[in-house]
């Protein structure tokens, strides 16, 4: 919860990638609150209160998971608007003549984005969420100390260039209000 709220506010995308990882973690320990109490909540160096706040965060999650038929697999709605939060801001920066920078660092992410469309079963997957899909891939492999291609590396070291300037976009949007 502690690191969601701080996540949230300075990097909207690796908040996403960890919020996606907590749904699997719940979903690792069966939705079961005492399980992840033990496991996870336990085992914190904070006070009771944080660790209190911290059960009722989990426990929170656990019944949109629930209300939401997305025990077995998909992601919270709460997290699919950031994906569309992400997507109208990314629009608007295509749009603008003052942010060159971002349309090419888009343009030179776009042929990745484009290849992994391709080798989905789900066409219609927005580009970002394509995006946060390979990343999320790409930890999950590390995890797994799995071998990670060089053509794959140079993707998600685009991919992240990509997603970290957006990222920042929209920091900079919620702070200050960007004039695009």
């Amino acid at each position: 919860m502690l690191i969601a709220k701080k996540l949230k506010q300075d990097n909207i995308a690796e908040y996403l990638l960890y919020m996606w990882q907590v749904e699997d973690l719940i979903r690792a320990y069966e939705l079961d609150i005492d399980k992840i109490d033990d496991a996870i909540i336990a085992q914190y160096t904070q006070s009771d209160e944080i660790k209190a706040e911290t059960k009722e965060w989990y426990e929170s999650l656990i019944d949109m998971m629930r209300r939401e038929g997305i025990t077995e697999s998909g992601h919270l709605v709460i997290n699919k608007n950031v994906i569309l939060d992400l997507t109208d801001l990314h629009l608007q920066l295509l749009k603008s003549s003052k942010e060159s920078d971002y349309t090419a660092t888009y343009y030179k992410t776009l042929s990745f984005i484009v290849e992994l469309r391709s080798k989905s079963p789900d066409k219609n997957i927005p580009e970002l969420e394509t995006c946060f899909s390979a990343l999320y891939g790409f930890l999950l492999m590390k995890l797994q100390k799995k071998e990670v291609s060089g053509e794959t590396q140079a993707a998600i070291s685009q991919i992240s260039s990509f997603l970290r300037l957006l990222s920042i976009k929209y920091k900079e949007d919620r702070e200050n209000g960007l004039e695009l």
